[in-house]
């Protein structure tokens, strides 16, 4: 069971970090989610 929840896990993350390409395409990504909701905010 663990085994398979820590496999699961690693899936995960690797289809995350292969969607952004690099950890600094997270971090824009990152940046655009909030620039978004700021401008949302503003309206």
């Amino acid at each position: 069971m663990r085994a398979r929840v820590i496999l699961t896990a690693v899936i995960v993350f690797g289809v995350v970090l292969q969607g952004c390409n690099t950890m600094a395409g997270v971090g824009q990504d990152m940046s655009k989610a909030g620039q978004a909701i700021t401008n949302a905010a503003d309206k």
